[in-house]
């Protein structure tokens, strides 16, 4: 498949009805593809500058409409969850980028296409890309759809960063491999035990935590796995 059947490819499997196709090429293409072409200044990072803006806007502006009462400090605490890198990554894994961007031949063989930071970085570029096709209304409906899973998970209460599927995410992308967990230790009387839970990826331990359940021990564990594989 040629780049603009592979771009139109993308288009389509997310829905959006773009008027300028080239804005979203150049959301797609790393500044690591740019360079080996001698083309330095048709990447995303001006367009991720401004996506960046327009997220933290159409978020801002989603949070103080549907949490009234909520006060600032718990706004801005909720926001910069939704924007960090961890949920933009998980959108970026939902929406299959790493089979859309363009990067150079040093950065695709380094595993940039499952990189965590580089995928988050496209879906801003992206964000700036429906920004500027297709103005603030509809880039603020489509940028809420995609959010719409996340968003479900805040109303229920329940969200939080998932490194056990980030994690799992991420390995399976980059090692073609799920890890797996085990319980090493635990302490404490049967009323406040705790436990410590190691993950292991392609043989190897990358990552313990402790927590009051297993469960908890896990995510802990995760997260110390995903925090030192993703720099």
């Amino acid at each position: 498949m040629n780049w603009p059947e592979k771009l139109m490819t993308f288009l389509k499997s997310v829905g959006w009805e773009a008027g300028h196709p080239d804005l979203y090429e150049q959301a797609l293409t790393h500044s690591s593809f740019a360079h080996e072409r001698g083309q330095r200044r048709s990447n995303n990072e001006r367009l991720e500058f401004l996506g960046d803006a327009v997220l933290e806007l159409i978020i801002s502006e989603y949070l103080y409409t549907a949490y009234p009462y909520f006060p600032e400090g718990k706004l801005t605490r909720l926001r910069a969850d939704l924007v960090c890198e961890a949920s933009l990554a998980r959108l970026a894994f939902e929406l299959n980028l790493s089979e859309y961007l363009r990067l150079g031949k040093g950065e695709l063989m380094g595993g940039g296409a499952s990189r965590p930071s580089l995928l988050a970085d496209t879906v801003e570029a992206l964000i700036g890309a429906l920004y500027l096709d297709l103005g603030l209304e509809r880039c603020r409906q489509y940028v809420l759809e995609l959010y719409m899973p996340i968003m479900k998970e805040l109303q229920e209460g329940i969200l939080r960063r998932d490194y056990k599927t980030l994690l799992q995410e991420f390995s399976q992308a980059r090692y073609a491999v799920t890890p797996s967990y085990r319980i090493i230790h635990s302490r404490g009387p049967d009323h406040d035990k705790e436990f410590e839970a190691e993950v292991v990826l392609t043989g190897e331990a990358v990552g313990c935590g402790w927590g009051r359940s297993k469960k908890e021990a896990e995510q802990a564990a995760a997260k110390e796995a995903w925090c030192k594989l993703t720099p």
